[in-house]
């Protein structure tokens, strides 16, 4: 079975647990370094003959429009994470709309290419944010991957469904491609690479994709560049920010390369397009009154 790899290209001071230390005024100042680690990934995926999925924020792409030609050049697909990379429960629904339209503009523009795809910034569409699944399908989005089937302090949606499938919503279909996960005593057990890949044993992980290959469910994989870059800047943030963000970056590299030496993987698009998602009659409650105030 062929599996999802990802990228969420942002920089490490755009990291969501940063958001108080490295405030979206304050983001010129810092030294960029996501184009330099991409260029890494991109030459590990063409070593190991793998395709990807690069979800980019806009932000980013207004400032590395090489990059993103180098990664459609190179047979990679380009996705939206936002343009501010805000988590949606800080945002309302016309204000999503405007961050997604901005970055939609920003990736096409350097691409020439149309944008298929949206991720959130930290998986933050959930029961709470239900509405933005409603918002992708009016702007004409045909597939998303934000919405993580598990318990989490920070994000999750328990009880969603673990592979993709089409929602059904006012505005039309949506494809829900959620990232991977396997069942272990009858619970969702997150193996889908990110802080999961630095701070869970890599067997750990390399089994439950293994046991979704199984099931034919395809994985859905995701890493950040930062995560590759033990060189970053540190912030001085929290002692628990810091095991969380900073744990286990020079091991991200080769673990990495050990996945992709495991499993066949490409882009969601295309592995989509070999699998195609059942539809499971889901339908999210995207009007909740949740939708009227930011968290």
């Amino acid at each position: 079975m062929v599996h999802a790899l990802t990228v969420d290209v942002e920089e490490y001071f755009h990291v969501s647990l940063f958001a108080k230390h490295a405030p979206i005024a304050s983001w010129e100042t810092f030294p960029r370094r996501a184009a330099d680690c991409v260029r890494r990934l991109l030459a590990l995926f063409e070593k190991k003959g793998a395709r990807a999925t690069f979800f980019v924020v806009g932000w980013v792409a207004e400032r590395e429009r090489a990059l993103l030609r180098e990664i459609v050049s190179a047979g990679h697909e380009v996705a939206s994470h936002s343009y501010s990379h805000k988590e949606l429960f800080v945002l309302d629904r016309e204000s999503f709309r405007a961050d997604l339209r901005r970055a939609q503009h920003a990736l096409e523009d350097a691409t020439g290419v149309a944008v298929a795809g949206f991720r959130a910034p930290s998986w933050s569409i959930g029961p709470r944010t239900a509405w933005a699944l409603d918002v992708l399908a009016e702007e004409g989005y045909r597939w998303d991957s934000s919405v993580f089937p598990v318990r989490h302090d920070r994000y999750g949606w328990p009880g969603r469904p673990r592979e993709p499938h089409i929602l059904s919503l006012p505005a039309g279909k949506l494809i829900e491609v959620p990232p991977a996960t396997a069942r272990v005593f009858g619970a969702n057990i997150p193996v889908a690479g990110g802080g999961y890949l630095r701070h869970f044993p890599f067997g750990l992980l390399k089994a439950g994709i293994a046991s979704l290959d199984r099931e034919g469910i395809p994985a859905v994989v995701y890493l950040h560049p930062w995560e590759i870059d033990p060189g970053q800047p540190r912030l001085d943030v929290p002692w628990l920010t810091r095991v969380r963000h900073y744990r286990n970056l020079d091991k991200v590299e080769d673990r990495l390369s050990r996945l992709l030496d495991a499993f066949r993987f490409t882009s969601i698009s295309d592995v989509l397009a070999a699998h195609p998602p059942r539809d499971l009659m889901v339908e999210p409650n995207t009007s909740s009154s949740a939708e009227q105030g930011a968290a």
